[in-house]
């Protein structure tokens, strides 16, 4: 069953609605019992199950395209990497 949104014209309620595709649209308003109570255009929102279909399917292509060519962060040469051995990598280098 799809959830509709529904929004009323004279105070500005809005409230959800799990409804049969066959029920009749609501009219009156349950906050203020006004009868411009209408529902709204919303984006739908459905999952894909089944065979053949992925969970990578259609999941942010182009940001994970970017995120796989950022490059690692640079090293010392001696490969220490902050560890804390600063003096070690001083005399080696001297």
């Amino acid at each position: 069953m799809p959830i509709y949104a529904y929004l009323c014209g004279a105070c500005g309620h809005a409230k959800d609605v799990l409804q049969k595709l066959s029920d009749a649209p609501l009219t009156q308003c349950p906050a203020c019992s006004a009868a411009a109570f209408a529902k709204q255009l919303t984006a739908p929102g459905f999952q894909l199950k089944g065979t053949g279909w992925y969970a990578t399917d259609f999941k942010g292509g182009a940001s994970s395209a970017a995120s796989a060519k950022t490059e690692p962060a640079a090293t010392p040469a001696c490969g220490a990497g902050g560890c804390g051995a600063a003096a070690a990598c001083s005399a080696a280098e001297v």
